[in-house]
Parts: C-alpha cells; structure tokens; sequence
C-alpha cells in the first residue's frame, strides 16, 4: 500500500509534532534534519516511514572516514589494473569499475525511496556541504563516463545527527528540522506497551519510576535511553524479578540488572550515591 502521509505505526510511537515534520518535509521534497539522545529512535524512524509509506529503505551509515563521494559512486582502480594484468576484456569498459553509491541506489529506485544518511555529523565538517548541489539538483556527473545520473524520483531523505559536531549553515537552510524530545511519562508508557504488551502493569510502573529516577541522577555522562528501558525491561520479565523488588526501600539502591541502563563505572557510582540519599532531582 502506498501513500504520500506518514501516520505513525504500530510498534513506533510518533508524537504529533514529529508526524508533522515527517510531512512537511515529504510535502516539500526537502531532507528532514532528525536530532536528539540517542537511542530515541532517530534511525528507527527512516525503517518505519519507508515501511508505512511502502517504499524501499536505502541505508547509508556514516563513519568518520566517509566522504560524500563514496554516497555516489567509486572508480575501482584496483580492480581494473588486475583484470588487465589478466588479459580480461572487462577492462575495454570502465563502467565495470564503477561501483555505485547509495545515493545512486537511491535516485534510481522505483518506487521512490526513503534515503536515510545516518549519523551525519561522525564525518568530517566538509560532508555536508559536499552533498549539497547533489540533493539540490539530485543529479550528479560521473566523470570516469562523462555521464549525468539524475533521479527517477525524488527519495525522500531523512538525515539522522547526534549534534557532536555542528553543521553548516548552507547545509541546514536547505533542511527541514524537528528535534526529537525524550518522551514524557505517558509516551513512555505507549512505547512500551507497543513493543511489549504482555508486561505486568505493576512491573512497568514500578519500573518506569525507576528509570525516570536515574534519569534524574544530577552529573550522569550517559542517560538511559528508551530503547535501553525497552531492554531492561525484557531482561526483568525474562529473569521473572518481581515488581517489588523495585518499589518502596528497593528504589533507594541501584536496581537488578542495572547494566542495561548504565554503561559506565562512573554513572554506576554517581545513581549508587544520589538514590541511597535520596538525591534525584
């Protein structure tokens, strides 16, 4: 089934505000710029509107060492000098040696496809702007062929940023932006009964103060995250721990299985101190 809107899904809880921008952009044939914590399903969104809108998902995650180049196309030298070493008559045309990028697989998809570049802001400052005529024009020049590869369609682009670096202006005029906020108690409480609807009421109640306690714990390098709540709390249904265990006097110290929400030694002993005190603001 195809459509042009995007209205949430079944296991991902969209706040309004986030189905807004997920449109606007759509309607505008503009990349939406996604920033927030992580682990607050920026990367997941791309997965559920390429599956609610039923479009093909073209995955493109950036590292520190990628280059905008590498989203359009490689020539493989390597490969052509030792098929000519071999006497191979591949290497009468350098076609073969093109090796296409995503944003090429993007541009020739039919259906239009849903473009996510992930994690924008891990590669160097110039990235962004490298990317720009590109995704204005959505075309590019290959210059091994002398050819223009131009879009079929336009994919619709969802670029995903954890703010470590700031990105340049150029680049963020030509976005549509949306941050995505934690979620507040009763979001927390949708997404969890979306992806986990057997849990004992009681153990997720308890278990959300929980979180939302250490959460709070003043000076953390790493706040727990929903998709680390999410995973705490299969871990607590699968070892069978009673909601009691975390309600009352058990709250005042670090919970069972805390090793799913915390992931530092440093965190560990500032939520140890702050609960035994009582110390979460």
């Amino acid at each position: 089934m195809h459509t042009d809107r995007f209205q949430g899904t079944s296991t991902y809880v969209a706040t309004e505000d986030l189905l807004v921008a997920v449109n606007a952009a759509i309607t505008l044939g503009r990349p939406l710029l996604v920033k927030g914590e992580p682990g607050t399903g920026k990367t997941v969104l791309a997965h559920e509107v390429a599956r609610s809108l039923g479009r093909p998902l073209v995955e493109w995650h950036v590292k520190s060492t990628t280059k905008a180049q590498h989203g359009l196309y490689e020539y493989d030298a390597v490969a052509r000098l030792r098929d000519s070493q071999l006497g191979s008559d591949r290497v009468h045309d350098i076609r073969n040696y093109i090796v296409r990028g995503r944003l090429w697989e993007a541009f020739e998809s039919t259906p239009p496809a849903i473009l996510l570049i992930d994690e924008i802001d891990k590669a160097d400052l110039e990235f962004p702007n490298d990317l720009l005529l590109e995704l204005d024009r959505m075309e590019f020049h290959v210059y091994e062929t002398r050819e223009t590869v131009k879009a079929l369609h336009r994919p619709g682009v969802i670029i995903t940023s954890n703010d470590e670096k700031e990105l340049p202006d150029a680049f963020l005029r030509r976005c549509f932006f949306h941050y995505i906020r934690f979620p507040d108690r009763a979001t927390l409480e949708r997404i969890v009964d979306a992806h986990l609807p057997d849990l004992k009421a009681t153990l997720v109640e308890q278990a959300l103060d929980v979180f939302q306690a250490l959460r709070d714990v003043p000076g953390l390098k790493k706040k727990p995250s929903t998709s680390e709540l999410l995973d705490w709390l299969r871990l607590l249904a699968a070892e069978g721990v009673a909601p009691d265990r975390l309600a009352g006097e058990a709250r005042r110290d670090l919970p069972p299985l805390v090793g799913a929400l915390l992931k530092n030694e440093q965190d560990t002993f500032l939520a140890h101190q702050a609960l035994r005190r009582g110390r979460t603001r």
